[in-house]
């Protein structure tokens, strides 16, 4: 406990540093079990959306992007669920969306994922809860929207506009989530291509438009020059696989000029 306690009295200081942009845009840690300490190293450093890869295996769910590298250790429970718990806990002010990407068989997996959610009940995000401070989104494998309807509310879901919605449907969308690359091949050297941010700006603008939801893109260039062209065209939610750079590139943009995004509320129609 006295090493949580260390690192939570250390977060606060760091969301007290980073607050100027921190409520104004989601900063995501990618596959960030990846990294030599899990789920604490982006809660220091003000991240309010971090992601774990899971499993089910033999009723418990495991941590891993491969099914090659599954460890009883390496418990969602141990990792995640319990750590966040505790985080929220002791700091009020926080919130926190946890990305599950769904590596195997979500009929199976989801079922047991809602069971070893029940002791954050009280902190989960959903219709019934408005309040919470815990948003638990599902990415990889995942149902169709046409059986959203089939899972609570706790439960919200990351979207790649593949599959049309209704309306109902897209108020169980958490946010949408698309691959760079689909719009630009630059490598965050020299200037993005004027015909790729166009492309970008109108994606992410149409996104707010028809949708109100939030956007992120994964596979984009993971440096400073990208980050700054993913704010420009409006990104809301920036993934990195480094913690303290994005961090600190932050912090100082905030002292440069405020960042403000403006987060959507219109409803699909």
């Amino acid at each position: 406990m006295k090493i949580k306690f260390n690192f939570l009295l250390s977060a606060a200081l760091s969301v007290a540093a980073l607050n100027v942009f921190a409520q104004a845009k989601f900063i995501h840690s990618h596959n960030d079990y990846a990294n030599n300490t899990p789920f604490y190293r982006a809660y220091t450093n003000g991240f309010n959306s971090i992601e774990a890869d899971i499993f089910l295996v033999d009723g418990k769910l495991l941590v891993s992007h491969s099914d090659k590298y599954l460890f009883a250790e390496r418990s969602l429970k141990g990792m995640y669920l319990d750590p966040v718990l505790y985080g929220l806990k002791r700091d009020t002010t926080r919130r926190v969306n946890l990305l599950i990407d769904i590596k195997d068989d979500y009929r199976k997996t989801l079922p047991a994922l809602v069971k070893e959610l029940k002791p954050l009940e009280a902190y989960l995000l959903s219709p019934q809860n408005p309040n919470g401070r815990l948003k638990i989104l599902i990415s990889g494998n995942r149902p169709v929207p046409t059986n959203y309807k089939d899972y609570p509310g706790i439960l919200w879901f990351d979207d790649d506009l593949v599959y049309p919605h209704t309306r109902t449907e897209w108020d169980r969308v958490g946010q949408v989530s698309l691959n760079f690359e689909t719009w630009s091949k630059w490598k965050g050297q020299g200037a993005i291509p004027d015909a790729d941010r166009k492309r970008l700006q109108k994606t992410v603008d149409s996104v707010h438009t028809f949708t109100g939801k939030l956007v992120r893109f994964w596979g984009a260039p993971d440096m400073p020059e990208s980050w700054d062209t993913q704010i420009g065209f409006g990104a809301d939610i920036i993934g990195t696989d480094k913690i303290e750079q994005l961090a600190a590139y932050l912090q100082k943009r905030s002292l440069r000029k405020p960042v403000t995004v403006a987060i959507p509320n219109k409803q699909a129609k």
